[in-house]
């Protein structure tokens, strides 16, 4: 169980839903249609025993649409936790947005409202903090909230409104890369610190 609102800030790791850790349906509306893309628990164990929060942030649109439910999208969200928890692993909170487009709203990507409460809630800093996600929406919510990004695609010639910390052609690479950069944002800041891996001045 996470205990919100500690003393010491949690760091998260945001993953987009539909092309980031399932296979993108558009306006996924049976529970039975959902797959885990490969390498999905793998990513996500590494990412929770490296100490990050894995939350996931989600346009769905499709309930504005008339395409699904919120009880049906809950259903969705369901299967998704139980097949993770068949491969022994987890999300550690889901947060979704059901607006439509035109309605402006604060919380659907590309603004980061939905980071923002997530950050409020969880007690999360935010600059320690990455976001994944397939669209470019994904990269803009993150820049806007002082995340770093990491956009999946194979176009390494996309153009994009906002840059990407890192682009990466899977999600397992994109893990990979944001441990590592992690790892290498700690011991920088230990160097100016002046304190040693093993914690002495």
């Amino acid at each position: 169980m996470i205990l919100a609102n500690t003393a010491v800030k949690r760091k998260a790791v945001f993953l987009d839903r539909d092309g980031t850790i399932i296979h993108h349906i558009p306006y996924l509306s049976n529970p039975d249609q959902l797959r885990l893309l490969p390498n999905t628990a793998d990513s996500l164990k590494k990412i929770r025993n490296a100490g990050f929060l894995a939350i996931l942030v989600t346009n769905q649109s499709g309930i504005a649409r008339g395409y699904l439910t919120k009880e049906m999208l809950q259903l969705i969200h369901e299967r998704l936790n139980n097949l993770l928890k068949e491969e022994k692993t987890r999300l550690d909170a889901i947060f979704y947005c059901q607006h439509h487009p035109d309605d402006n709203c604060y919380c659907r990507k590309p603004k980061p409202g939905m980071l923002l409460m997530a950050a409020e809630e969880y007690n999360i800093d935010l600059k320690k903090s990455y976001i994944i996600g397939d669209d470019p929406k994904d990269v803009e919510a993150g820049s806007l909230a002082g995340c770093n990004t990491v956009l999946i695609s194979k176009d390494a010639n996309l153009l994009l409104p906002v840059s990407p910390s890192f682009l990466a052609e899977r999600l397992s690479s994109a893990t990979e890369w944001l441990l590592a950069h992690a790892k290498s944002s700690l011991q920088e800041l230990q160097e100016r610190e002046g304190v040693s891996p093993t914690g002495i001045r």
